[in-house]
């Protein structure tokens, strides 16, 4: 890595990074135990619900107009709950999580290429509201976990949106002269620090945001009693920090304590330090500690999941291949590789559950697996 100039560039430090083996350590025995043909379009999405105790085996899929929601049950078996079908059927979802109420009853937000987030609210099963503002198509939805009715939308349109899923409220909108210079793939909050965020798109950068000035705007959201369209929406410009992590696209990045996984086209995901420095603004300072290989992975939007405390790390190929890599380890270490003759399309995303006992994975050809972890099971 070199030393750069103030566009975004990167600096290295430290030691080369550890790179993983591909030799499967066989750490954990995952078997297929069902697997549905949901419906001929791909399915691009599927999460688990981790922010309620109550719904934790509970997960939900979008593939064309369509938000479907399951739960995995004892014995491989899957039960549909609720499905939702847009009124735009040309509308084909892309993207879809979970966030809360101000009572605390699940919502369901999806987006994808008509560039309008649906918010559902699966307690009463109806629409909820719909956010109208992107210019594009919406690549991923992510909630605040510290405040789940907070919700961030990166778009095809160069920027993120803020809003308050509760209110319909757009309190931030994260782009202009410091922004992406293309599609935003991928978006995440910090575990512990409301304030920051973490982006990465088609421009192959990482940028991480900071909402410290604009809280006030945040919390006032919350109490606003006029029509949402009339509250002041602020333009966050800047970010604290950007860097070229990776020499292509990356589209899927995740906040590891205050460490970042990103994964890129280039077949791999890479855990690394962002360090800003101070004396020139907006420049990155990039440690890369350690690099986990993923074979076949050369094709963008194939996004990676881990369970609730990030034991693991499960990502798909477009061979319908599953890495499971173990994230506590160093060097790097491939927990287990998963293969079936039947599944050959590409993965979209993997959901990994709380506990990393199942996993599932969404693909291309309209399938949904269920991977359950046999590794302590006597049969």
């Amino acid at each position: 890595m070199v030393a750069g100039d103030k566009r975004g560039k990167t600096f290295g430090l430290g030691c080369e990074p550890v790179v993983g083996s591909l030799a499967p350590a066989k750490k954990r025995e995952y078997r297929v135990t069902n697997r549905l043909q949901e419906g001929k379009r791909p399915i691009y999405a599927v999460v688990f619900n981790f922010l309620d105790s109550r719904y934790l085996n509970v997960f939900v899929t979008v593939g064309g107009n369509r938000i479907t929601v399951y739960q995995c049950l004892e014995g491989g078996v899957i039960a549909v709950l609720q499905s939702y079908v847009d009124e735009d059927k040309d509308e084909s979802f892309y993207t879809v999580g979970w966030a809360c109420s101000d009572d605390g009853s699940p919502f369901i937000v999806a987006g994808g290429s008509k560039g309008i987030v649906r918010v559902i609210d699966a307690g009463r099963e109806k629409i909820y509201r719909s956010f109208v503002g992107h210019g594009d198509s919406i690549n991923e939805v992510r909630t605040q976990t510290l405040k789940p009715s907070l919700v961030i939308s990166a778009s095809k349109d160069e920027s993120l949106r803020l809003w308050n899923a509760h209110t319909g409220i757009c309190i931030l909108i994260f782009a202009g002269a410091g922004g992406h210079r293309n599609e935003i793939l991928s978006v995440d909050f910090h575990p512990s620090d409301i304030y920051r965020i973490a982006s990465c798109g088609m421009d192959n950068t990482v940028k991480i945001w900071s909402m410290k000035e604009f809280w006030t705007y945040v919390e006032k959201s919350f109490t606003w009693t006029d029509l949402p369209s009339k509250f002041p929406t602020k333009f966050v410009q800047h970010p604290v920090y950007t860097a070229s992590v990776h020499v292509n696209y990356v589209d899927c990045n995740r906040w590891l304590g205050d460490f970042i996984l990103s994964k890129s086209v280039d077949d791999e995901i890479i855990l690394w330090e962002p360090k800003v420095k101070k004396e020139i603004t907006g420049v990155g300072v990039v440690d890369v500690l350690q690099k986990y290989p993923i074979p076949e992975c050369d094709i963008w939007f194939i996004k990676f999941s881990c369970d609730f405390h990030f034991n693991i790390a499960t990502v798909g190929n477009r061979e319908g291949k599953i890495f499971v890599w173990e994230l506590q380890s160093c060097p790097p270490v491939l927990a287990t590789k998963l293969s079936h003759p039947q599944s050959k399309s590409p993965i979209r995303q993997t959901a990994t559950s709380f506990d990393g006992s199942t996993i599932l994975s969404c693909c291309e050809d309209g399938t949904i697996w269920r991977w359950d972890d046999v590794s302590n099971s006597s049969t």
